[in-house]
């Protein structure tokens, strides 16, 4: 059962739903958003149904929720979702390019990418100062002098920074730093750092995991969401399939089939899932066509120099042809390109 409170809904008129609930045997769950609160119930449902809650100050509607990721579904939310990242939109009506490099390596080697990115259209920068990978021997990320970095290029070129966030432990730290926090696929059913995200308040960013189904990363959206946060961006980034010739498979389908079973805006990850520079292009169309509301990929100044996945790095001239591939397609699709609208942060 969800409780939809009227945009505007008083603290009191949250607080009053939540006590009710609880005087019942229930618990509540509030979640926030940009223009109004849910809050999920659970509990037993029948009895939950005598409470009257819809006849409470402030309440807009109460529902019952067959999908168990009661809180991201547009049963109770039939409008698609807009997050905004530090003035940054990412949402139904616009085309977002994220881009920047997969690692954070030095200040020059982030700014140059920064700049490239920029250059290109990009209202977004991401960057891993922190980096879960495959083996033990590989680069690890600078922690958190790699977020001092990206925090430094911030000031210089006005982009909000996306990073990803791999414990618990270190999400109040990154908060500190990041305009928008990232989960990693191999962290998508990583469940005590999906609940501390969601205590946080920052808009956040959700990876699919590379095994996992649709409804398993809408349950994990529905983690974050249940501690708080409503400002989640689901990132397609391909899946593990037989396939060996891309380093994944990227699932376009799953942008539509999420996009009707979810109001949460959902982008794809074009370099991750090909895995190589040359299929970063052919990619992004094909996301942008299908209706991913904004795309995010890896620049780097030289590639051959990468510490971190130098094969699927764009370097000036592609992110030229990229830039234009967005621009049109995004006239094409119905959409305009995302622009930060304010300064404030998020």
């Amino acid at each position: 059962m969800v409780v939809v409170m009227q945009p505007g809904a008083e603290p009191q008129h949250v607080d009053a739903v939540v006590s009710r609930v609880e005087a019942a045997g229930g618990q509540a769950f509030v979640s926030r958003g940009v223009s109004r609160v849910i809050i999920g119930l659970v509990g037993d449902i029948d009895q939950l149904s005598t409470l009257d809650l819809a006849g409470l100050p402030g309440v807009g509607q109460v529902t019952r929720v067959s999908t168990e990721y009661k809180l991201v579904s547009r049963e109770q939310h039939p409008d698609r979702s807009v997050v905004h990242v530090r003035g940054v939109p990412i949402g139904p009506d616009t085309v977002t390019l994220i881009a920047g490099p997969c690692a954070v390596e030095t200040p020059e080697q982030t700014l140059a990418s920064a700049l490239m990115a920029q250059a290109a259209g990009a209202t977004m920068l991401r960057g891993g100062a922190f980096k879960p990978r495959t083996s033990p021997y590989a680069f690890q990320g600078l922690g958190e002098l790699g977020l001092k970095i990206l925090a430094e290029v911030r000031e210089e070129t006005g982009l909000p920074i996306v990073t990803e966030v791999v414990s618990a432990h270190h999400v109040d730290m990154v908060a500190e730093y990041a305009d928008m926090l990232q989960i990693g696929t191999r962290n998508m059913q990583n469940f005590a750092l999906l609940q501390a995200i969601g205590e946080v308040g920052k808009p956040v960013m959700l990876k699919r995991g590379m095994t996992a189904t649709i409804e398993e990363w809408l349950m994990a959206a529905e983690y974050i969401a249940q501690r708080g946060n409503l400002e989640i961006v689901l990132c397609e980034r391909g899946i593990r399939t037989h396939e060996p010739a891309t380093r994944n498979t990227l699932d376009v389908s799953a942008v539509p089939v999420v996009q009707r079973l979810s109001h949460l805006p959902v982008i794809v990850d074009p370099s991750h899932s090909g895995g190589r520079r040359d299929l970063v292009l052919p990619l992004s169309k094909a996301g942008i066509v299908v209706g991913a509301d904004g795309i995010i990929v890896d620049v780097h100044p030289q590639p051959d120099l990468a510490l971190c996945d130098g094969a699927q790095a764009l370097v000036r001239e592609d992110l030229e042809q990229l830039s234009r591939a967005v621009a049109d397609l995004t006239v094409y699709v119905g959409r305009q390109p995302a622009r930060r609208r304010w300064a404030s942060a998020s």
